[in-house]
């Protein structure tokens, strides 16, 4: 059954388990903050269920647990991280600090990241640089996943992309969504429950509907919008790999088990100046389309409940990643 559990416990846990895998302690305290972070916005593809994974992955050498981010700055307006095969958050983390400080000078401004790891959910990203006054477009390429259009083999990951805009009295715009119908993480965390999964996400080996989740990360996913979003994952894996230097999602190791070399993923992040690129008018233009928005009968802006989930200091966890969460700290 599951269980409710303070979230400063579920962090503390999480952070001993990566130290005891052998991750350095601010690294661990920031993958495992990311990921009790996830679960309580209500996002447990990319929560708790990843601790198994994530540790296994650090035991094996997969991902440096001690790797420090290097970020060099080969433009005025450019910044590259270098991951250096570890946690994707600190490298994030980075390339936030310097997009935060260059993008109002420059007027706009664009990281990358390379050798990195999953960076789980994207939306918190890019609503810390709204936070900051900036408008924010990230890119992510994922191990292969889905099949281009027309074809049933696996060379585009389901390559997620968020953005985010800040409003003058309200909590910022943020948009985070992944290319493949359902987010991949999802059918992880159905997998590890024995759960089935909805009919039309995914595909098996050969490439026919499956329901089973085993089956299911075997084969492929189902893009969002069939052919739109087969063509906007590939652009991504442009955007996010190649712009990057990173392994294409062909060339990516598994997120999911400790086997092979380090995955080398990618991640692109786009900040600009709003008031600076609209002479002014950006927040009122804003606020006139988001009130046109919410005035309209249900419709909602995406994302606008999230702060109520964040609230909790407590959260349910299903007893599988909460059991697996203890055993993975030995408590």
């Amino acid at each position: 059954m599951p269980e409710t559990v303070a979230v400063t416990e579920l962090e503390r846990l999480a952070t001993a388990a990566f130290v005891r895998a052998g991750t350095a302690p601010d690294t661990a305290a920031r993958v495992g903050g990311a990921l009790v972070f996830a679960e309580r916005d209500g996002q447990a593809g990319h929560g708790l269920s990843r601790m198994p994974s994530y540790v296994g992955q650090v035991r094996a050498g997969k991902v440096d647990g001690m790797a420090t981010p290097q970020v060099a700055r080969p433009a005025p307006g450019l910044i590259r991280v270098d991951a250096r095969n570890g946690f994707a958050f600190p490298a994030v983390d980075a390339a936030l600090a310097a997009l935060i400080e260059t993008a109002p000078a420059q007027g706009i401004a664009c990281a990358t990241i390379h050798r990195s790891h999953h960076a789980g959910q994207l939306g918190p990203h890019v609503e810390r640089l709204a936070d900051a006054g900036l408008v924010a477009l990230m890119m992510v390429n994922t191990p292969a996943a889905m099949a281009p259009w027309g074809g049933k083999t696996g060379l585009l990951g389901t390559n997620p992309i968020a953005f985010g805009a800040p409003r003058a009295d309200a909590i910022p715009l943020v948009i985070d969504l992944s290319l493949s119908t359902v987010a991949r993480g999802k059918v992880l965390a159905a997998r590890r429950t024995g759960a089935a999964i909805p009919e039309g996400i995914a595909l098996d080996r050969d490439g026919h509907p499956t329901t089973d989740a085993e089956a299911a990360l075997a084969g492929t996913m189902v893009p969002a919008g069939g052919a739109k979003g087969a063509a906007l994952a590939l652009m991504v894996e442009v955007m996010a790999a190649a712009l990057s230097g990173a392994k294409l999602a062909g060339e990516a190791s598994s997120l999911f088990d400790d086997k092979g070399d380090p995955p080398g993923l990618g991640q692109t992040i786009i900040a600009i100046d709003p008031g600076a690129a609209s002479g002014g008018a950006f927040a009122a233009t804003l606020e006139r389309l988001a009130t046109a928005i919410e005035a309209d009968g249900d419709a909602r802006l995406p994302g606008s409940t999230r702060m109520t989930r964040r609230a909790r200091t407590e959260i349910e966890v299903g007893d599988t990643a909460l059991s697996d969460l203890r055993e993975l700290a030995r408590e």
